[in-house]
């Protein structure tokens, strides 16, 4: 929300130079940063330190961000898998340094300026006038005093009013246009032959040849580590367990949410509309003597066919009761007669039908408690949440808090990072289970903290005990080790085919040439883009296809990487001179891009000039992770 507020304290010019500078920051990275240290902060500029409880709160306003518009919490762990904290820290860094430079110029914003931009800001007005009250309401939902928020404000259009004049004046030079229009619009066609996986065939090996790829790639024949662990959930189907919903609730709840379970009658519905009922009647006449189609009628009333199509929609869908009420009483494929809408003078006509279905209580019983019970979960498991941590704090082990609270507890003997046990089968029947197991082998095994389940529940791990990754006899992984030997012999012996195809070709033999050895057919594309990827074929291909010559040949792998390609470079064709939108719209896009790229090559300098380094202990601490 903090977020929100300080963007929307921002002058439109503000609010996209500081979108731009967020993207640059998850293009270009911010890795170099971190490797410096500071001190008792999470990162430092020059003399500006950023306080761990100010990362927190920037940090903690961009999960909020993204959970209302994902409407999934995300948390602070999960942020850290996606490198969100990285992005937060490296753009206040940025700020900062931003701000060190406005120090250094001597630059600020008055109260005077200040003041009077908060005043006249829609997002502090209501009915066009500042309001005090208003104001401080926001205040106090954000957990800001005022002089913090000045702060912030004072902040924010300073870095908008430098970065601004950084860029403001930046133009995308005609060549770099004209340039990037032919590379995005030149056209190819491509001739392409599917070489037949069966067109070369591998000798069986001897055991000698096995026995060597074994010894060269011994390392890839090993038990995975494994650990017996400790396991347990909290989930809504354990708490639903104890949950009774009687037949009297469960006819309530149908009989106030009827409709939500029965499938309305739902009809395909053509629509013409008229300028008068004269004009209506004379066509309704036309299309029933059958002198004219309704494409022809839609036509003279000056319809379009998404106009007249109205699709497979309920009775609801209908805006004219009218219209709603004929449309879902004639027959299939039945014109209607002129109907006086309320908004327009109508001809409906249907055709398809789809009967809707009522449902009992008796038929869906088990789906109204179902999801009453999941109402009443949803409320209690936090609180059970909070039962367990209790209970572990009292020193109760998982098997003693799963038997007290009625949880799902379970010890698997073994399990590697992935969540198979030595049977190569999941050790736990859940869509979570790589997500608790990896938690097992964790640097930091030791961390009891709840693990967030996708289906809003919780889970706890303990390590028992580790198993070391074991070497496998070469008897035990003979089959493995002969099928590795296949495969790559396979994928070799199809390389070196569509290389010799490929010299064929490019020496002056037409594709249909190659098609006997390759036992496949010549297959052309319809002229293509760099942006375009034909079916069957991959983006290195096309890539690689641009970057020919017309006539010329090459080969790669298929896009589903069972066998190759061989591929000629059949008709180049330039692009053609760019429409005004074309020209507008690649225009747009460029000065973004220059825009962006400005704005890191100044941060960046920044950050050298005025030193910028960042404390990873403190870092991980404020995140609430372990030390990586």
């Amino acid at each position: 929300m903090l977020d929100a507020m300080r963007r929307g304290a921002q002058t439109p010019v503000a609010k996209l130079l500081f979108g731009l500078l967020c993207v640059s920051f998850a293009i270009w990275g911010v890795a170099d940063v971190f490797q410096g240290r500071g001190r008792g902060a999470v990162a430092k500029v020059g003399h500006t330190e950023i306080s761990a409880e100010e990362f927190r709160r920037s940090y903690q306003n961009e999960l909020d961000r993204i959970a209302r518009q994902s409407n999934q919490r995300i948390s602070a762990e999960q942020g850290h898998a996606f490198g969100l904290d990285r992005q937060v820290l490296a753009q206040m860094i940025a700020g900062a340094a931003i701000e060190a430079h406005a120090d250094q110029l001597g630059l600020a914003i008055s109260d005077k300026t200040l003041a009077e931009g908060i005043q006249t800001d829609p997002n502090f007005q209501t009915d066009g006038k500042f309001s005090r009250q208003g104001f401080e309401n926001l205040l106090q939902q954000i957990g800001l005093s005022e002089q913090g928020f000045l702060n912030l404000r004072r902040k924010d259009e300073l870095r908008g009013a430098i970065v601004g004049a950084l860029i403001k004046s930046q133009s995308v030079p005609k060549p770099l246009l004209d340039e990037m229009h032919a590379y995005n619009q030149e056209k190819r066609v491509i001739e392409w032959v599917k070489i037949d996986p069966d067109a070369v065939t591998v000798a069986e090996p001897d055991e000698a040849t096995l026995k060597k790829r074994y010894e060269d790639d011994k390392a890839k024949y090993m038990t995975p580590e494994y650990r017996k662990v400790q396991v347990l959930m909290l989930t809504a189907d354990d708490l639903k367990k104890n949950i009774a919903i009687s037949d009297e609730d469960i006819a309530k709840a149908y009989d106030n949410d009827k409709d939500s379970y029965n499938t309305p009658e739902q009809r395909r519905v053509q629509q013409i509309a008229f300028k008068d009922r004269a004009a209506a009647e004379a066509a309704l006449k036309a299309l029933r003597d059958g002198t004219k189609s309704l494409a022809d009628v839609a036509k003279e009333a000056g319809a379009k066919d998404t106009d007249v199509d109205l699709g497979l929609i309920n009775k609801k869908a209908l805006i004219d009761p009218k219209v709603a009420d004929v449309a879902f009483s004639i027959e299939k494929d039945k014109y209607s007669d002129v109907i006086d809408g309320r908004f327009a003078t109508v001809i409906v006509r249907v055709t398809q039908i789809e009967p809707g279905t009522t449902k009992t209580l008796a038929d869906v019983k088990d789906q109204v408690r179902d999801k009453l019970a999941n109402e009443k979960v949803h409320g209690d498991l936090q609180t059970k949440r909070d039962d367990v941590e209790d209970a572990r704090l009292a020193g109760k082990t998982l098997k003693e808090v799963a038997d007290q609270l009625h949880l799902t507890f379970k010890e698997i003997a073994a399990t590697d990072a992935t969540g198979l046990g030595p049977d190569g089968k999941p050790v736990l029947e859940t869509p979570d289970v790589r997500k608790i197991t990896a938690r097992a082998f964790a640097p930091d095994s030791s961390d009891d903290s709840a693990i967030d389940l996708s289906n809003d529940g919780y889970a706890w791990v303990n390590v028992l005990s580790s198993d070391a990754p074991k070497q496998k006899t070469y008897d035990e992984v003979k089959d493995a080790v002969k099928q590795d030997y296949m495969s790559s012999e396979h994928h070799r012996l199809l390389d070196e085919l569509a290389k010799k195809l490929t010299d064929k070709v490019n020496a002056g033999e037409p594709m249909t040439a190659i098609e006997a050895e390759a036992k496949g057919k010549v297959e052309k594309t319809e002229p293509i883009t760099r942006k375009t990827i034909p079916q069957g074929i991959s983006q290195s291909m096309v890539s690689q296809a641009f970057g020919l010559a017309k006539g010329k040949a090459g080969h790669g792998a298929a896009s589903d990487n069972t066998t190759e390609i061989v591929f000629r470079v059949a008709d180049v064709t330039p692009a053609a001179a760019p429409t005004l939108t074309e020209t507008d719209e690649l225009t747009r896009r460029l000065q973004d891009e220059l825009a962006n790229q400005s704005l890191t090559e100044y941060t960046e300098a920044l950050k050298k000039r005025f030193g910028a380094s960042v404390n990873q202990a403190e870092l991980n601490s404020a995140v609430g992770v372990s030390q990586e």
